[in-house]
């Protein structure tokens, strides 16, 4: 036990959310093989086998299940102590979480103004906003609704957009319409709550048609699978636009309308920190519309963004 490190307990639970090595070593920012690696070498201090794999497949033995909450624990504590020497030192940190997008050059531009740390655990939209409302975090950058907001008690800027597009087989890589293609749903409601409500309002909107999956596979190669097997191009999700195609699919861009996922900056109504304030102004001050606001433009009825 002596040898376990915070980083490798972070990294186990990620492997045990998305219970796949690649979209955690995605979300982690990390090679996959330093992934498993990592991993292994947990396995092996701890003396238990955490995850029974092969190549379809990665699932929590009971060990892992057993110890996945228990390590849960331990981070929010090692985090709280964090936070507690911070304000001992007077240096407190401003708690960026985020989804699985940040500016590229976020640290470039936040180091004049706050001693900036971004949070390891990648969690999707809703989570990341509910952890800034009940102060795990002081900013997150996600997708959030004016109702959400609301109901938080929080506030919204505008830090970036992705225009989405849409994943075909085939050689054809023109335009497609919005109503000639597919979104997907998944069943996991805890991973997914925020993808499903904005993918529902799109199909509602433009006449696209959606799909009910249970894999997982809105990203990854599943997702690819499931392009492989649809009729039509399928809509990619914000966390799989930086997603290399394999080389059987092709990019389709979607018109009438285009499809746009606005990144908010999200903070506490009401902060008082002079820090948070001023990463909030850097990062958000000169961002423009992003084309969001476009006559052709698509966001979903309650976005924080749409006018």
């Amino acid at each position: 036990m002596a040898n376990v490190e915070l980083r490798q307990l972070r990294y186990f639970v990620a492997v045990a959310e998305e219970l796949n090595f690649g979209r955690a070593a995605e979300r982690l920012l990390i090679a996959g093989p330093s992934l498993s690696q990592q991993i292994k070498a947990l396995e092996r201090d701890l003396g238990v086998r955490l995850f029974d794999r092969d190549r379809r497949s990665v699932s929590l033995t009971p060990a892992g299940a057993a110890l996945l909450p228990h390590t849960r624990a331990l981070l929010e504590r090692a985090d709280d102590l964090r936070r507690r020497a911070g304000r001992l030192s007077g240096s407190e940190p401003v708690r960026l979480g985020y989804v699985n997008w940040l500016p590229a050059d976020l640290v470039a531009r936040t180091s004049a103004v706050a001693q900036l740390h971004v949070d390891a655990w990648i969690a999707p939209s809703h989570t990341q906003a509910a952890r800034v409302a009940d102060g795990s975090l002081d900013l997150a950058v996600c997708w959030v609704r004016t109702q959400d907001l609301e109901r938080l008690g929080l506030q919204a800027r505008l830090i970036g957009a992705d225009r989405l597009y849409a994943v075909a087989t085939g050689d054809d890589t023109g335009d497609v319409r919005a109503q000639d293609t597919v979104v997907l749903l998944d069943d996991d409601t805890t991973s997914w709550w925020s993808w499903n409500v904005y993918a529902e309002q799109l199909a509602h909107d433009t006449g696209a048609r959606t799909v009910h999956i249970s894999d997982g596979g809105i990203t990854g190669p599943a997702f690819f699978d499931h392009v492989r097997h649809s009729r039509r191009p399928v809509i990619n999700s914000p966390k799989g636009q930086a997603a290399p195609l394999p080389p059987d699919l092709v990019r389709r861009p979607v018109v009438t309308p285009e499809v746009y996922w606005a990144w908010s900056l999200v903070q506490r109504a009401g902060e008082v920190r002079s820090a948070v304030r001023a990463v909030v102004d850097v990062l958000c001050d000169d961002v423009g519309d992003l084309g969001i606001h476009a006559p052709v433009a698509w966001l979903p009825d309650g976005d924080a963004h749409r006018q």
